[in-house]
């Protein structure tokens, strides 16, 4: 494998795992702690990711208990989820937060699917452009021959085919979660 195609790998990996990082933010009808990932609350005027000033746990399949370890920012903490639209409201008990992941129902659950469709497409466009960069470069270097540009021009099509194959099936997989009652 050449040198631009091991590169070119390693950045369709890099989007394909933030593609995974947005899909797991999306509701499935199920309370999943990574709805909360990126969610920032101020914290003595820095803003802080709220993981790092709570645990966060699943009591209940529908139900995440978010507790932080300072009983001061209780109420930073449930007015930055608030502020987050995540369509859930968050209960504020006497040291942690309770959110409850209601029931979906089969329109939302369609919407939720083409959003998850929508973030597919985004990292196809992604997988794409990584690609025209590197046949760009391949095409600005002069110290290879004609035979062996083709050759990896090849190998970096099998590389966005398995990308994009990859993408497909988190997809399937993530709508097959979101459309399931």
């Amino acid at each position: 494998m050449d040198a631009y195609t091991v590169e070119l790998a390693s950045k369709m990996e890099k989007s394909i795992e933030a593609y995974k990082g947005q899909l797991a933010k999306l509701r499935s009808g199920r309370a999943n702690p990574a709805m909360l990932k990126g969610i920032q609350c101020d914290y003595y005027g820095d803003k802080m990711d709220i993981a790092d000033l709570c645990s966060v746990s699943m009591p209940e399949p529908r139900q995440l208990l978010i507790k932080p370890y300072s009983r001061e920012d209780l109420k930073t903490v449930a007015a930055a989820i608030a502020a987050a639209n995540l369509g859930i409201n968050p209960q504020v008990e006497a040291d942690a937060i309770r959110m409850i992941v209601p029931p979906l129902t089969t329109e939302i659950r369609q919407q939720i699917a083409k959003q998850a469709k929508g973030l597919c497409d985004d990292c196809k466009v992604s997988i794409r452009n990584i690609r025209r960069d590197y046949l760009d470069l391949l095409k600005a270097d002069d110290s290879m021959s004609d035979d062996y540009k083709e050759r990896v021009e090849d190998e970096i099509q099998k590389e966005v085919d398995k990308a994009n194959k990859i993408a497909e099936e988190v997809l399937a997989e993530k709508q097959k979660e979101i459309l399931a009652i």
